[in-house]
């Protein structure tokens, strides 16, 4: 879903931007791709009833046979989303890291990591994906895990760790892993047998006991740092910064600080240990430098629309912000700068 799609969920006080797999969608309707999927909704797939399989959002897979001429558009989801590759190499990227995706890889990404499949379009292949809510939606909340999650206390706090704790995105399955997809793959097709439920249940605990068996033998290092609330403040500013739609909503002071589940005062601290400026301050900069970006890029669009849509309420307050970061009027700047 492109970031500048409305956010369709809440987190405590913020709202959040999911992906609606238009794109996806779309190679469906066009033969591009079969898929078969279970939703909650907010995905497409067979709705599931909200008592069914708890925390599950989403989960399904696609396959693709042949080139592809659609990808997703940087997105995030409201929950823990895995995906395992089992045929095909797909572009993945996940925030500012990029990979090329292999046939007995799965990948890793939380709910505030923005990440996207295809660079732009994806490669033919089988992908399977399921989404799982947490209950979190920044790096220092506490990690809720559904009732049906029967691994161990030891074991699910092990695995809750290793995925807190390190950023790495990509990692090499294992054949249970594999098996495991394959055996949802299928469990999805027939959902409305009898006690699929069940066996879905079943599987979902052997997922996540593989994945905590990968992670063990492939993690080098856990760093305790992704967590804490500096981390959650730094994610919002390069948000911020690499993110238009966000960049532009109408942020005052307490509601930054509420996107980051704290107060004014403490949010203010780490934004200036990170950034060495204010909010509001490194906010007007994002916005000019996106402003900026778009003068030299689309020499047709007005100023004055370019200054409303990066949030400046007006063209002669913008132009005044301007010239004191970029030492220029923003017509001068588009006429130097244009390509």
């Amino acid at each position: 879903m492109p970031a500048s799609v409305a956010p369709i969920y809440r987190g405590r006080k913020s709202r959040f931007e999911i992906d609606s797999c238009a794109p996806q969608s779309a190679a469906v309707r066009g033969g591009k791709i079969q898929m078969h999927a279970l939703s909650k909704g907010y995905y497409p797939g067979v709705l599931m009833r909200s008592d069914q399989l708890p925390g599950i959002t989403s989960m399904g897979f696609w396959n693709g046979s042949g080139a592809q001429d659609w990808g997703l558009e940087a997105h995030r989801n409201e929950g823990v989303e895995i995906c395992f590759l089992e045929t095909g190499a797909m572009a993945f990227s996940v925030e500012a890291k990029k990979f090329k995706l292999k046939s007995g890889q799965f990948t890793i990404t939380r709910p505030w990591q923005l990440h996207k499949l295809g660079a732009p379009n994806i490669g033919p292949g089988k992908l399977h994906w399921l989404i799982l809510d947490v209950g979190v939606r920044r790096p220092n909340q506490d990690w809720r895990w559904p009732r049906w999650v029967t691994l161990t206390p030891d074991d699910k706090t092990e695995l809750t760790r290793k995925l807190r704790h390190n950023e790495n995105a990509v990692w090499n399955s294992s054949p249970a892993i594999a098996n495991v997809f394959r055996g949802l793959a299928g469990d999805i097709v027939n959902w409305n047998e009898p006690h699929v439920e069940s066996r879905m249940i079943t599987l979902l605990n052997q997922l996540l006991l593989g994945i905590l068996i990968a992670l063990s033998e492939q993690q080098t290092e856990q760093n305790s740092d992704l967590t804490s609330r500096r981390r959650t403040v730094e994610l919002f500013l390069r948000d911020l910064s690499e993110n238009s739609s966000s960049c532009s909503q109408p942020w005052t002071l307490q509601k930054m600080a509420d996107r980051c589940g704290m107060g004014i005062t403490a949010f203010c601290k780490y934004c200036r240990e990170l950034v060495n400026i204010g909010p509001m301050e490194y906010l007007i900069q994002c916005r000019l430098d996106t402003a900026a970006r778009q003068l030299k890029e689309n020499v047709i669009l007005p100023v004055t629309e370019i200054a409303f849509q990066n949030g400046f309420n007006s063209s002669q307050y913008f132009a005044t912000c301007f010239r004191k970061r970029f030492r220029t009027t923003p017509r001068a700047y588009r006429v130097v700068n244009a390509g």
